[in-house]
C-alpha cells in the first residue's frame, strides 16, 4: 500500500497508546490509530496521517462485510472500513478496496 510521503498531522495533542480508547490497526511496520474519521501513526516525535494515496483493489475478496460480519468496523471519512487479515477493506463500486 502506498501512503502519503510524511503528511504530518499538526495540532494533535492527544497521545495514542494501548489504552487510549481509539481503535488500533496493525499496518506494515507500525500501528495506526483511528481518530476523528481518519488514521494516524507515530513518527519521529509527532503524528503523521496514514492514508492511501491511490486506488488499490483487493482482488478475490469473496467475503461480504456488513454490520453482522464479525469484523471490526471503523468510520473512515464518508464510509466504513472493515478490518481483518491485517488490513482494512472498504466497498467501492462493486468491489473491495484495500485501505
Amino acid at each position: 500500500m502506498t501512503t502519503a510521503a510524511h503528511q504530518q498531522h499538526s495540532g494533535h495533542g492527544h497521545v495514542h497508546g494501548p489504552d487510549c480508547g481509539h481503535p488500533q490497526i496493525p499496518h506494515n511496520d507500525h500501528v495506526d490509530y483511528a481518530h476523528d474519521g481518519h488514521l494516524h501513526r507515530a513518527h519521529d516525535g509527532h503524528w503523521d496521517e496514514c492514508e492511501p494515496t491511490e486506488h488499490i483493489v483487493h482482488p478475490d475478496h469473496a467475503h461480504q462485510h456488513g454490520p453482522a460480519c464479525g469484523h471490526q468496523q471503523l468510520q473512515h471519512g464518508d464510509h466504513v472500513d472493515y478490518v481483518h487479515n491485517g488490513h482494512r477493506h472498504a466497498t467501492h463500486e462493486g468491489h473491495w478496496d484495500d485501505h
